[in-house]
């Protein structure tokens, strides 16, 4: 079932699922219960699978599920042959 907005003027927007056979033009607010009315927003129209689509999904998921970690990653220590850079303090 689709969602719909709604816009209560006391509490602000929540999301309704209702059918699209039985969509009604106000519903209660959750919060407190006074009548709200259907706002209607712009359609998402963004390629299912697209580059920006499974960016969008990685970043909002990262935020819930944060990828585990056992180690810092490895690096290769550079190595310099300037004489200079021997005189940098160590860490």
């Amino acid at each position: 079932m689709p969602l719909y907005w709604f816009h209560c003027r006391a509490c602000g927007g929540f999301d309704l699922a209702f059918a699209m056979a039985d969509v009604p033009a106000a519903a209660p607010c959750p919060d407190c219960a006074s009548s709200s009315k259907r706002q209607f927003g712009v359609a998402a129209l963004i390629r299912p699978g697209s580059a920006a689509t499974r960016l969008i999904d990685a970043t909002e998921r990262t935020a819930s599920e944060p990828s585990v970690v056992a180690a810092p990653p490895r690096r290769p220590v550079p190595v310099t042959r300037n004489p200079l850079h021997r005189k940098l303090p160590r860490p």
